[in-house]
């Protein structure tokens, strides 16, 4: 009894007292147990413990110790000294909060739209059956593009672009398509086209591929249903009456085949002509029935689905064509009508880029916009429209608030016979003066050879390990392949690699502007320049003999000597030349950079020749890119 009672005393002269308790917290339960009987505590008046007793205390002499009870508490955290540096805490936090809202949408109001992408490098174009053959069977096939990912990689390329794999025939490079959603067999199975998206998509890559939705082989089950009136399939092709007079068919007008001779072709199935663009074993599609759009669209599905991030889609101006029938007007109106067989011998104004085709393109883009709503899976567009003079190729990016392609694809220098100074400026100036404003340009030289890819000094140049390949390998392979170049500091994969290395790595080539200088016969010389960089780069091509250049007299105020960053010839990167006499070999380029903060496109004399894409200026200060400038 007598050491209970000294722990009550104790407990109660530091409650009474105000003391701390050195840490220790007495348990509420404990504090309002039955006191012993007879004892003071167990008045009725003294029920309530309170520590300060009786009287309202002052607590401007008690310190807080741990464990007092909130009610203590609450009244000291009204003293000045702790309820100020609380609310200055608070609102400073408030500020900062504010503060870093209004510089985060700042940031983001002045900042220039981020390259997708699309538009951060390269896309490789691949023709299957010529890269690489994994079965040796003479083809290349997808496992073979699987197994040369890596390659793909060093090229710094960001995109691939498979051209047509589609169950197909073997008309016209396999562009007439059996069946939308197989996979030839001579290229694998849907396995394996599955397993190289996955492995596209491991390496960092992104995946666009060919369609071509104007028309179809006439092995297609729907040809074969419309031909025999089956169903809805009956108006899936473009039908007409025509007569036949003794073997001889007498189509309904004068519309010719890109190939040569009439477009229509008699089909004794349905004792009717059908239309085709291209070869007879490629018959048009009718865009004009609902049914045959759902059908794209769906197909157009099927390969997002598989994880696609674009698509090619090439012969767009085909896909619709008058509905009357009249004959298409001569080039020369005195050639004789019955010698007129030449596609070129013929203005093609009924059977090309009809009222509504660009109506269907930008459905195709709709389709494809459902499945680029989850961030980074932006689904690319283009197009191909292969014979179109610049105007028509440019309603291809759409209208201001109307999205069409996203750039259709310039094969204008692949058109070039014998490229000068004088036809690749013309090139490159008609696209960019007439490339609608904050779209994006794009650069292609297509390659007719489709002989198979030389890896190697091996047998088949390492393309194939079977006894034939289905073109005959290049002469050359011993000392032109992928092994010997990767070798020699001089070589023109080395030199791509170098280029789109530089591409990547510099904003003057992704966002500057484009400036042109001069050109001739033999030259082209432009500048790539940005603001808030006081670095320019000068581009010089020459095309034609060996020829002798004055860069004084075409930017005045360009340093005497400036440096290679790089060269055809290898030999003279990080060299200096004088500006005052550049001499440049037959096929040679040169990347010069100098320093400098008078930019052409500033100048008044220069502001015709400079153009560019996304609009930016950067800031060597926080290191961004910002858009008001």
């Amino acid at each position: 009894m007598a050491e209970d009672k000294g722990k009550r005393d104790s407990i109660g002269m530091s409650m009474k007292g105000g003391r701390t308790n050195n840490g220790f917290v007495q348990n509420e339960d404990i504090l309002e147990t039955d006191p012993d009987p007879g004892s003071p505590e167990d008045s009725p008046q003294h029920n309530a413990v309170d520590i300060f007793g009786p009287a309202e205390p002052d607590v401007k002499d008690v310190r807080p110790y741990a464990g007092m009870p909130k009610e203590v508490l609450f009244r000291f955290s009204g003293q000045a000294r702790y309820r100020v540096p609380r609310e200055i805490l608070f609102w400073l936090t408030v500020a900062s909060v504010l503060v870093l809202t209004g510089a985060t949408i700042g940031i983001i109001a002045i900042s220039p739209k981020c390259l997708d992408w699309w538009q951060a490098g390269p896309m490789y174009r691949i023709y299957p059956r010529s890269f690489k053959d994994s079965d040796k069977d003479g083809n290349g096939d997808l496992k073979g593009i699987q197994d040369k990912l890596d390659y793909i990689t060093t090229l710094n390329i960001k995109t691939l672009w498979i051209t047509s794999f589609y169950k197909s025939s073997l008309k016209d490079f396999r562009h007439g398509v059996e069946d939308f959603r197989e996979i030839d067999p001579i290229f694998g199975t849907m396995k394996n086209f599955e397993n190289l998206v996955a492995a596209i998509h491991d390496k960092g890559l992104k995946l666009i591929i060919d369609f071509i939705p104007n028309h179809t082989s006439d092995k297609h089950t729907w040809f074969q249903w419309s031909r025999n009136r089956t169903g809805k399939y009956t108006d899936y092709y473009i039908w007409h009456d025509c007569t036949r007079a003794n073997g001889k068919t007498i189509p309904p007008n004068n519309w010719l085949s890109v190939y040569g001779n009439s477009s229509w072709h008699f089909d004794e199935v349905r004792n009717q002509c059908y239309f085709h663009q291209f070869t007879k074993e490629q018959p048009d599609l009718n865009f004009r029935n609902p049914d045959v759009q759902e059908e794209i669209k769906e197909i157009i599905q099927f390969w997002l689905s598989k994880g696609v991030d674009g698509f090619s889609f090439d012969a767009v101006q085909f896909l619709l064509e008058a509905k009357h029938l009249r004959d298409e007007a001569q080039v020369n109106k005195n050639q004789i009508p019955d010698t007129v067989t030449h596609y070129s011998e013929l203005y093609h104004d009924f059977t090309t880029t009809q009222v509504g085709m660009h109506d269907i393109v930008r459905s195709f883009r709709q389709t494809m916009d459902q499945y680029s709503r989850e961030p980074g899976r932006y689904r690319f567009m283009g197009t191909e429209a292969h014979g179109e003079n610049i105007a028509k190729t440019m309603m291809y990016y759409g209208l201001p608030f109307i999205q069409e392609a996203d750039f259709p694809f310039n094969s204008y220098l692949g058109k070039l016979d014998m490229p000068s100074g004088n036809s690749v400026f013309e090139v490159i100036t008609s696209w960019m003066e007439n490339m609608p404003e904050g779209k994006w340009p794009n650069w292609m030289d297509t390659l007719l050879s489709k002989s198979p890819m030389q890896w190697d000094n091996s047998s088949n140049a390492g393309f194939s390990e079977g006894n034939h390949t289905w073109l005959p390998t290049s002469s050359d392979y011993h000392t032109v392949n992928v092994d010997v170049q990767k070798t020699q500091p001089r070589s023109a994969l080395k030199l791509y690699q170098e280029l789109s290395l530089l591409h990547a790595n510099e904003l003057l080539l992704s966002r500057g502007w484009f400036c042109y200088l001069r050109n001739d016969n033999h030259s082209v010389v432009y500048t790539r320049e940005l603001d808030g960089i006081d670095r320019v780069f000068l581009m010089v091509l020459n095309f034609g003999d060996l020829s002798l250049l004055n860069l004084k007299e075409m930017i005045s105020d360009i340093p005497t000597r400036v440096r290679i960053r790089l060269s055809t010839n290898s030999a003279y990167k990080g060299r200096e030349v004088d500006t005052h006499a550049i001499t440049l070999d037959k096929g040679e380029g040169l990347i010069l950079e100098y320093n400098t903060r008078n930019l052409l496109h500033h100048q008044t004399a220069f502001q015709d020749r400079c153009f560019v894409s996304n609009r930016a200026c950067y800031s060597s200060v926080l290191n961004i890119l910002y858009s008001l400038c």
